[in-house]
């Protein structure tokens, strides 16, 4: 635990939550040679974008929580002049299926004659991967435009449609349910599911949903660096906050962990932070507060009425294998399969399935999931001795499965729900993965899962939503500010996933809300 100064001392700025939102405001606004003070819960910085070694005797660091890296602005890294790399993967994705009667797979990546030949093998011409051409090119062009714009003060919703320039896509993204879009480019119903997965990521919603919360999850998941690649951290992801916690530190912020704040008194110009640790309460004065934390924290700290419920709608797993299973389709390279994102049970027709079971108040018959084996890319966050065994990570990422499946009996239904995952899984490994799992110093397999309600509990997500609550569209609405963390007090701003254009690692809104504290539109 670290212990701030007891001085009389007035901060320039209180961040609450040493998540890497808060370390990202923290280090701008110490870089600007501002006194800043990070009280965090934990006895760790990092929140959800953190490094552990789960498994007993085991030593590998696991991204245990986020795992990719999309939506980290390049910018955020040369400003705060981070010591972090991320490095891209092989492959993009690999999907296996069973085709009359055989097992089959797409490959996307590898190279665009490989790709192209995967998309004729699987639909048996050349239709589909030309749709594929043109729709990522549409998302392309989004994405160049759009990506820049989230370090800048919030544009208009004309604004930002003039700077897309491109009234097809504007439609297909911004006004439509994506799955028309889908539907109008691809015929392949594993192909549409493929295109739709990037909707549904920590959303939980139907291709059709006319909130249009799925397009949301979309453009976020497209737009990442202009390109929309996901890249895996080199080091895990507790290198990035590591490097973020050191960047904060060095310019002469001070990182109080095992702090928890439990009241925010703020007037508009001043503000004060009590906060509770092991040896009682203090209490920290500041002219703005800067909270990392859920728009639920933020109303209860400042005694505001509660958002709207978020609900999560994931499975967590991490596994530590001793060799990647071989699979049944004969084309497929496991290295190849698995460096990419291995969809399992995401065609079209199935995600459309497990969402109406899952909104009727039943786990999925066939839950969909995606996997990815990060050592494959960056080895290093195994030690030499797991890493020359020939050991592998897998992250799984499960979909459609909503915290009020879990209420009737956490540990029950996240059992069942493990075992069926991982059942959709063996069906397309020649191999059962029970057979390839390394087991711990006390003999026990190296598979951990976390259900929403499990992250509501270790990470305080409300409902368990990975993004804090449903993401916004990257422009201003009513009541979004400036920046997009404004709240109803001058001088406290949200620098959570919760704030508009947050959600994945992305730094974006503790970027933008220590711009508003360093340009003046923050009080």
């Amino acid at each position: 635990m670290t212990t701030p100064p007891r001085t009389s001392r007035t901060y320039d700025a209180v961040v609450v939550g040493g998540g890497h939102n808060g370390l990202v405001a923290a280090a701008y606004l110490a870089r600007a040679s501002r006194s800043v003070l990070v009280l965090e819960r934990l006895d760790h910085t990092g929140g959800a974008a953190v490094s552990a070694r789960p498994f007993a005797g085991v030593d590998a660091r696991l991204s245990r929580y986020s795992y990719l890296v999309s939506l980290l602005p390049g910018k955020i890294v040369r400003d705060l002049g981070l010591d972090f790399r991320v490095r891209a993967r092989s492959v993009s994705s690999y999907t296996p299926v069973e085709r009359s009667g055989r097992p089959t797979g797409l490959l996307v990546g590898g190279g665009e004659r490989r790709t192209r030949e995967s998309f004729a093998r699987l639909t048996g011409s050349e239709r589909e991967y030309a749709a594929w051409q043109r729709f990522y090119a549409m998302t392309g062009h989004v994405a160049r435009r759009v990506f820049p714009t989230l370090t800048e003060p919030l544009p208009t919703r004309e604004e930002l449609r003039r700077r897309v320039d491109d009234e097809a896509a504007w439609r297909a993204l911004f006004e439509e349910p994506v799955g028309v879009t889908i539907e109008e480019h691809f015929a392949d119903d594993l192909v549409r599911g493929v295109a739709l997965t990037d909707a549904l990521i920590g959303t939980f919603a139907d291709a059709h949903d006319p909130s249009l919360v799925q397009n949301r999850c979309f453009l976020y998941h497209v737009i990442g660096g202009g390109t929309g690649a996901w890249d895996v951290p080199v080091g895990g992801m507790g290198a990035l906050t590591d490097a973020l916690a050191a960047a904060a530190r060095a310019a002469g912020a001070v990182l109080a962990t095992g702090h928890e704040a439990v009241r925010i008194d703020a007037d508009g110009r001043t503000a004060e932070v009590t906060y509770r640790t092991a040896d009682g309460e203090g209490v920290a004065a500041a002219r703005h507060v800067l909270v990392n934390a859920s728009p639920r924290e933020l109303a209860a700290l400042t005694g505001q009425a509660p958002p709207p419920p978020a609900e999560g709608a994931q499975l967590k797993v991490n596994m530590l294998l001793t060799r990647l299973p071989r699979l049944r389709d004969p084309e497929a390279d496991p290295r190849e399969a698995f460096a990419g994102t291995f969809h399992i049970a995401e065609g079209y027709g199935q995600l459309a399935a497990a969402h109406a079971r899952a909104a009727a108040g039943e786990l999925p018959d066939a839950p969909p999931c995606e996997i990815y084996c990060h050592s494959l890319t960056d080895p290093t966050i195994l030690a030499p001795g797991p890493a020359a065994a020939g050991l592998h990570t897998l992250t799984l990422f499960g979909l459609h499965t909503p915290a009020r499946l879990f209420a009737r009996d956490n540990d029950a239904v996240r059992a069942e729900l493990l075992k069926s995952t991982l059942a959709q899984l063996d069906a397309h490994l020649a191999e059962p993965l029970a057979d390839c799992l390394a087991t711990d110093a006390e003999g026990r397999p190296c598979i951990e899962a976390k259900s929403p309600l499990d992250l509501e509990r270790d990470l305080r997500l409300p409902g368990g939503h990975i993004f804090h609550r449903e993401l916004s569209w990257p422009h201003a609405q009513d009541g979004t500010g400036h920046w997009g963390v404004e709240t109803g007090q001058a001088n406290v701003l949200l620098c959570g996933a919760g704030a508009v254009r947050g959600g994945g690692v992305s730094g974006v809104p503790g970027h933008n809300a220590a711009m508003a504290v360093l340009n003046g539109t923050g009080a």
